[in-house]
C-alpha cells in the first residue's frame, strides 16, 4: 500500500503579522519539503495553508492512505469535528457570519473527500523532528529569510520522520511528549551540543542545513542518541 507521511507547522509574527508555513510529505522513499510566507497573517491561517498545501502535492500521487502530524488543535478539531457543521451551513458560523479562513477550509473540503486521510495531533516543541522541521521553515519564511528545502530519499533526509510514534500525543501518560526533558541535544556540522532548554537549541538548529535536534528525557536515552548520531563519524 501507498501510504504518504505529512507534517506540518504554522507560524506568523503578530496575530496578524507576517508568517510563514512549512510542510514535509513523504511517499514511496521520497520526501519533499514545502514553504512559504504571506505578509499579513495569522497563525491559524499558517497551520491550515501548511496541511493543504501538503494535500495538493499529494493530489495526483494516489497514495492509499495519509498520516498528517500537526500540533494545531485548530486544524485537527476543524478538519474532524467543525467542517461538517460549516459545509451544511453554507460555511457559516452560528451568529451567519462566514468561517474564518472559508477559501481554505473549502479547498481542505475537496482534499478530504477524495483521499483517506488520518489525524494526528502531536505536542509542538516536544522534540518531534518532523514537527521541529515545519517549525524552521515556518518561521524562516515568516522572517523573509527562508531555509534550503530538502527534496530527495528518505535515505539521505537529515529529519527522523520515521521516530513518530514515541512523541504522538493522546497515547498514555507515560507518552514521551510529556515526560520532563533531560537535556536537548543539537548536532550541526558534525558537533554536537547539549542544552538546558529548548530554546537555546532552537537557536542553534534555526537555518542551519542538516541540523539534528531531539529531547532526551534520560542519561541512558541521551547516550543513545549520541551513539545514535555519531557511530560511523
Amino acid at each position: 500500500m501507498k501510504i504518504a507521511t505529512v507534517f506540518s507547522d504554522g507560524a506568523s509574527r503578530g496575530n496578524p503579522g507576517p508568517g510563514g508555513w512549512g510542510s514535509i510529505v513523504s511517499l514511496n522513499g521520497e520526501v519533499f519539503e514545502m514553504g512559504g510566507r504571506e505578509a499579513s497573517t495569522t497563525n491559524n491561517r499558517m497551520e491550515l495553508t501548511a496541511v493543504v498545501n501538503a494535500l495538493a502535492g499529494l493530489n495526483d500521487a494516489k497514495a492509499d492512505g495519509i498520516s498528517i502530524f500537526t500540533d494545531s488543535s485548530y486544524v485537527l478539531n476543524g478538519a474532524t469535528k467543525w467542517i461538517h457543521g460549516w459545509k451544511r451551513n453554507g460555511w457559516k458560523k452560528q451568529d451567519k457570519t462566514d468561517v474564518l479562513n472559508k477559501d481554505l477550509w473549502e479547498k481542505l473540503d475537496f482534499y478530504l473527500e477524495n483521499m483517506n486521510v488520518e489525524w494526528n495531533l502531536v505536542a509542538g516543541h516536544a522534540g518531534v523532528a518532523g514537527n521541529e522541521r515545519c517549525d524552521v521553515i515556518a518561521t524562516s519564511f515568516a522572517d523573509q529569510n527562508p531555509v534550503e528545502l530538502y527534496s530527495g530519499s528518505v535515505g539521505k533526509y537529515f529529519v527522523d520522520i520515521k521516530n513518530i510514534a514515541p512523541l504522538t500525543v493522546n497515547k498514555s501518560d507515560n507518552s514521551r511528549s510529556k515526560m520532563k526533558a533531560y537535556s536537548y541535544l543539537s548536532y550541526v556540522d558534525g558537533e554536537l551540543q547539549k542544552h538546558s532548554n529548548w530554546a537555546d537549541c532552537e537557536a542553534r538548529v534555526k537555518g542551519a542545513k542538516g541540523a539534528r535536534y531531539r529531547k532526551s528525557i534520560s542519561p541512558e536515552d541521551e547516550m543513545q542518541i549520541i551513539k545514535d548520531w555519531t557511530q560511523g563519524q
